[in-house]
């Protein structure tokens, strides 16, 4: 697991002092001592001022190595000859044992759009479906240690000595997409496209569950992305369609239902409507209605009120008696 960074740690500044005083000193001790030799003075002393002239030198570039600096949302994993130390998330300019070994991670959230890919729904019909996630690392240890992410990451990124940060992170984006696909070909076999033929059928389906399904699918893919310390601060499906070999015919479907659902609304309408008028012409004693003649009326009126063209008018000049 992720844990703190408990060795020492010193400001950067100082120690940049620290390493070009070692350096000039280094740099008039080597000059010195060569100018001894060269005169030959003091031999030894001068042997011993390039001597130490040198091992100064060498001291202050390795002090060089030991720097580090962090910006908001990055961290450091770092390891002592192979060992696991802690994680360093402080921001600024520090100095730390330049034996130490570090890898460089960002925190910061990332966006994955993923394109569609074809699933097969519950009751197998062929569908596109994509989704949007946004993700970021929330265990370094894991990121790092819990799955290969550095020999993953690509070869023409990698750096001498080590693997660059956006080759690590490429490598993770490569990890979530993988997992990603395979989370949303779970969630989407779990679900119908829209809803069958069955009368009063109120199974949840993709189409129509919305929140519900988003959060199943953000469900699916933090438990999978967990073993890499990834944490999913939002997934949703952001494309979703029938796939092209049964769009057209699934258009026609919906086309259908579509007008039946109209037909019924319309026949509703209209049977109130004639119910209206004939308790009007009766309450109102307009007009003496037998059965045969409300029956032919109530025709007509379905025949106007539920028809697709407009009602051709017939003027009726006899009598209703």
């Amino acid at each position: 697991m992720e844990k703190k960074f408990e060795g020492k740690v010193y400001s950067g500044f100082l120690m940049l002092i620290v390493s070009l005083t070692l350096m000039l000193a280094s740099i008039f001790l080597t000059i010195y001592g060569i100018m001894l030799l060269v005169n030959e003075t003091n031999g030894s002393d001068g042997a011993i001022s390039l001597v130490g002239g040198i091992l100064v030198l060498v001291v202050s570039i390795i002090l060089m190595c030991g720097f580090l600096i962090l910006e908001p949302n990055e961290a450091r994993v770092i390891t002592w000859f192979g060992k696991y130390a802690g994680t360093f998330t402080d921001t600024g300019y520090y100095w730390i044992n330049p034996f130490y070994s570090t890898k460089k991670l960002s925190l910061r959230a990332r966006n994955l759009d993923a394109k569609p890919i074809k699933v097969n729904d519950k009751i197998g019909n062929p569908v596109m479906i994509g989704l949007v996630l946004v993700w970021r690392l929330k265990d370094t240890y894991k990121a790092i240690f819990e799955i290969d992410s550095q020999t993953m990451a690509p070869v023409n990124q990698q750096e001498v000595g080590g693997v660059t940060l956006k080759a690590i992170m490429q490598a993770l984006e490569n990890f979530v997409k993988v997992q990603s696909d395979a989370a949303l070909r779970q969630v989407a076999g779990q679900y119908a496209y829209d809803d069958t033929d069955e009368k009063g059928n109120q199974e949840l389906t993709l189409r129509d569950g919305g929140d519900e399904i988003n959060q199943q699918l953000e469900q699916k893919l933090g438990d999978r992305l967990a073993l890499a310390g990834i944490e999913v601060v939002e997934a949703r499906i952001n494309y979703l369609a029938y796939a092209p070999e049964i769009a057209a015919v699934m258009l026609r479907r919906q086309q259908a239902s579509a007008i039946i659902t109209a037909r019924e609304k319309i026949v509703e309408g209209a049977v109130s409507m004639v119910k209206m008028a004939l308790d009007k012409l009766s309450d109102e004693n307009i007009v003496e209605l037998d059965d045969e003649k409300k029956a032919a009326m109530v025709s007509n009126l379905l025949v106007v009120l539920c028809g697709d063209d407009s009602a051709q008018p017939v003027v009726n000049t006899g009598t209703l008696q």
